[in-house]
């Protein structure tokens, strides 16, 4: 009989699984395998840099066999930004070079994005110096597990020192905001956020 999925800090070994999950996550929470061919690129934009960056903010559900979702993040997205230039760039940028010109399909648009990290310091969202990814497998989403990772990494924060916490969402996932709304998050207002909406809420999880 297995065991429920449990909760755990990130390991080196969940590398691979992680990486998974977020590809098969990646396109309004739901599989991009057919917009983004390399399985290595989206991950290495909104997974990789936290696992090598900041592990000690990164906590996988594991099923017995491997993890089937995650929350990972940064306590400080400006010192984040920072290291992912100096350190994390530097790795991708023979793989995935900088495009000629405007990016013409949705693999050079995230390639675009993984180029100027800059575009994560946002002024309207100072106050919430941590930002987060969260993502589940489907069939592991609804049952909870969401919410329990979520109060992990807002008590890791927390015990960091760092008061708030925002996240920048796909606006058109509409089943993410109902999610990040019963958890307590609230939404910031950002001139011209493009395609995006920016939430953030305090990390004391009994703050509503």
């Amino acid at each position: 009989m297995s065991r429920p999925p449990v909760i755990r800090p990130y390991r080196p070994g969940d590398r691979a699984a992680v990486y998974d999950v977020c590809v098969r996550t990646a396109h309004l929470g739901g599989d991009s395998r057919h917009i983004y061919p390399d399985p290595d690129l989206m991950p290495s934009i909104f997974a990789g840099p936290y696992l090598h960056l900041e592990p000690d903010l990164a906590f996988v559900l594991d099923n017995g066999e491997r993890a089937v979702g995650y929350i990972l993040g940064t306590a400080d997205t400006a010192a984040f930004v920072e290291a992912f230039r100096a350190s994390w760039l530097p790795t991708l940028v023979d793989r995935f070079p900088l495009p000629d010109g405007p990016p013409s399909t949705p693999s050079e648009e995230m390639i675009d994005l993984m180029h100027h990290p800059e575009r994560m310091l946002v002024p309207e969202v100072e106050d919430y110096p941590a930002h987060l990814h969260i993502d589940l497998l489907p069939a592991y989403q609804r049952q909870g597990h969401g919410r329990a990772l979520m109060r992990t990494f807002l008590d890791a924060l927390r015990r960091k020192g760092v008061a708030n916490v925002h996240l920048a969402m796909v606006t058109a996932n509409t089943p993410a905001r109902a999610f990040y709304d019963r958890l307590g998050f609230h939404e910031i207002p950002v001139p011209d956020p493009g395609p995006l909406t920016y939430l953030g809420r305090s990390t004391d999880w009994n703050a509503s």
